[in-house]
């Protein structure tokens, strides 16, 4: 027969131990065993905050870089820290928010060597808010006007090379706006808008694909216009000769 277990007498002792080196380090060991978020350097947020962005919870990061752009704006890390939340947003699909947000690094930190990036993911805010080409191009003409200044501004940036290809894909998105606009008229038989529509594709857009498309169009415009005016004069002709008859 198993002699009966003896009570673990040195648990309460242990638990005495604990709440005394608890009592005599204070905060340090509760910090150093469990974390304490409020007491965080800027170092330790910044680390904590790009972990949440490299996992995907863009939302929790964004938090975390706020925290330090508030706690700590003079640290080396807060500068950095505005930078990530823009991105952080960016990921989100937050577009206008982003945009804000490296518009105002790029205000607060014009001589920062992340500008030229910043430019560019302004240009991406809006580029990704492109619609269909039966839709207003407003955000296809703003993220090209943003790619444009950023190639202008910094040539030999590899950001550069990268909004030259932004470019070319927005003045596609642009001409096949006119296009669409320009058929959709000449199929309705009106053939003045559809014309001008055509001839400011074949003035601004002239090595998109769409200009051979646009010239044959435009002759055609011109021929249907042509036909309707002789229509209208003879329409006029026959209405004097049946007044003065």
């Amino acid at each position: 027969m198993m002699p009966p277990a003896r009570p673990l007498r040195w648990i309460p002792q242990l638990l005495a131990g604990i709440c005394i080196l608890l009592l005599l380090n204070g905060c340090a060991v509760w910090h150093s065993i469990f974390g304490d978020e409020e007491n965080l350097t800027p170092a330790e947020l910044m680390t904590q905050g790009m972990e949440e962005f490299n996992d995907g919870d863009f939302e929790a990061a964004a938090e975390i870089f706020q925290k330090i752009k508030d706690r700590y704006p003079y640290s080396k890390f807060a500068t950095r820290a505005e930078l990530k939340m823009a991105d952080a947003q960016y990921e989100k699909g937050l577009f206008d928010e982003a945009y804000d947000s490296y518009t105002e690094f790029e205000k607060l930190h014009p001589k920062n060597p992340d500008v030229p990036y910043v430019m560019f993911q302004k240009g991406m805010c809006n580029f990704r808010r492109v619609s269909t080409i039966d839709r207003d191009q407003s955000y296809t003409r703003e993220a090209k006007e943003v790619f444009e200044r950023l190639i202008k501004m910094y040539r030999k940036s590899p950001y550069a090379e990268r909004a030259r290809r932004k470019v070319r894909e927005c003045y596609i998105k642009l001409a096949e706006h006119e296009v669409y606009v320009g058929d959709y008229y000449f199929k309705m038989g009106k053939y003045r808008p559809a014309l001008d529509r055509y001839l400011y594709l074949i003035e601004h857009y002239p090595d998109v694909g769409q200009y051979y498309s646009a010239l044959e169009k435009v002759k055609i415009c011109k021929e249907k216009i042509a036909e309707q005016k002789d229509e209208d004069m003879s329409w006029w002709g026959r209405l004097k000769s049946s007044i003065f008859d």
